[in-house]
C-alpha cells in the first residue's frame, strides 16, 4: 500500500463521493467538476492506470487493484457512500492482481466465474462486492452533466448512404458479439469488418485497422453498449483523442450509442470532428 497523499476526510459533513479512477479523461473531468462545485470527494487511484499528476493535489490514495481491504478502509475513512467507477483499466491476470487477504476471500466467495467471463462479468462481480460492503455505485454521468451522448448528428458532417450501410453492418456485428461479452466497438469499411475491439481498447483498435484500410471511401467506427451490461460502469466512451486517431486511420466518422455512451468534452469533440472532416452521430435505436 502507498500511504495517503492527504489525510482522509472525516465523516463529519455531507457524504463524500468516491472515485475509483483508471486512465483517460473521465476521471479528470469528474475531479475538475467536483472541485469546481466545492463538493467533497475522495479518489482511489489505481496504480499503473490513473495518472499520478491528476490526483497529486486531491484527497486520494494510490493502490494496486488487488488491495481491496486498504481501498475499503480508505473509502470508509473518507466518509464515502456513493462511488463512481471511471476510466480505462487493463484487465489484470490473477498473478498480476496480487490479491490481499480481503480480495482473496472475495475471490473465493465469488468463485471462478469472477474471472471466467468477459469484462462485463468481472465488473458485475466488482459492483456486487462494493454494494455488499455498503456502497452505492452510481453512473459517472449522474455527476458529470453533459457526459451522456445524445441522439443525432453532432457538427457539420453527416453520414451518407454508404457510411450508413457500414454503420448498420457494424451494429449487426456488435449485436452478434454482445452476448459473448466481447468488445464495444467495431470498424467497418465498404461492408468489410476491419476490426473488432477486444481487451486492447479503442485506441489500439484504431491503430490496428489503419494499415488494413482499403482504397476508396473510408470506414466507420461504431461503439455500442453490450446487451444487458451494467450501465453504471464501462459505458463506451469517445473524446477528442478518439476523433484524431480515427482520422489518422482513414475513417470517415464515428457512431455511438445515444443514451448509452459517454462523450467527453462535447464542444471539443465537435470542433475536432468538423476540423478533420469526420461525422459524429448518436444512434437512437440500435437493436
Amino acid at each position: 500500500m502507498i500511504p495517503l497523499a492527504m489525510p482522509a476526510m472525516k465523516d463529519d459533513g455531507p457524504e463524500a463521493i468516491g472515485i475509483i479512477a483508471g486512465g483517460g479523461e473521465v476521471p479528470r473531468r469528474l475531479i475538475e467538476t467536483l472541485t469546481r462545485q466545492g463538493r467533497r470527494f475522495f479518489v482511489i487511484a489505481l496504480e499503473g492506470h490513473a495518472d499520478p499528476a491528476l490526483v497529486a493535489s486531491t484527497p486520494h490514495v494510490t493502490l494496486r487493484m488487488g488491495a481491496v481491504g486498504a481501498a475499503l478502509e480508505a473509502l470508509r475513512g473518507a466518509g464515502v457512500r456513493d462511488l463512481v467507477l471511471a476510466g480505462s483499466v487493463r484487465r489484470p491476470s490473477l498473478p498480476e492482481l496480487r490479491p490481499d487477504w480481503t480480495a482473496t476471500k472475495l475471490i473465493a466467495k465469488m468463485g471462478p466465474k469472477m474471472f471466467a467471463g468477459g469484462d462485463d462479468a468481472l465488473l458485475r462481480a466488482v459492483v456486487k462486492v462494493l454494494e455488499g460492503e455498503g456502497f452505492r455505485v452510481v453512473r459517472a454521468d449522474s455527476v458529470l452533466q453533459g457526459l451522456l451522448a445524445t441522439p443525432g448528428v453532432l457538427g457539420r458532417h453527416a453520414p451518407d448512404s454508404a457510411a450508413q450501410a457500414d454503420i448498420d453492418r457494424a451494429i449487426a456485428i456488435l449485436r452478434a458479439l454482445g452476448p459473448l461479452d466481447v468488445g464495444q466497438g467495431a470498424v467497418v469499411q465498404q461492408g468489410i469488418c476491419l476490426g473488432v475491439e477486444a481487451v486492447e481498447g479503442t485506441d489500439a483498435l484504431l491503430a490496428r485497422v489503419g494499415p488494413l484500410r482499403r482504397d476508396g471511401l473510408g470506414g466507420v467506427l461504431v461503439k455500442l453498449r453490450k446487451p444487458g451490461q451494467d450501465e453504471r460502469v464501462d459505458l463506451p466512451t469517445i473524446g477528442v483523442s478518439t476523433i484524431e486517431k480515427a482520422a489518422a486511420s482513414g475513417l470517415r466518422g464515428i457512431a455511438i450509442d445515444a443514451g448509452g455512451a459517454w462523450l467527453v468534452d462535447r464542444p471539443a469533440v465537435i470542433e475536432a470532428a468538423d476540423r478533420l472532416g469526420l461525422f459524429v452521430i448518436g444512434l437512437e435505436k440500435t437493436a
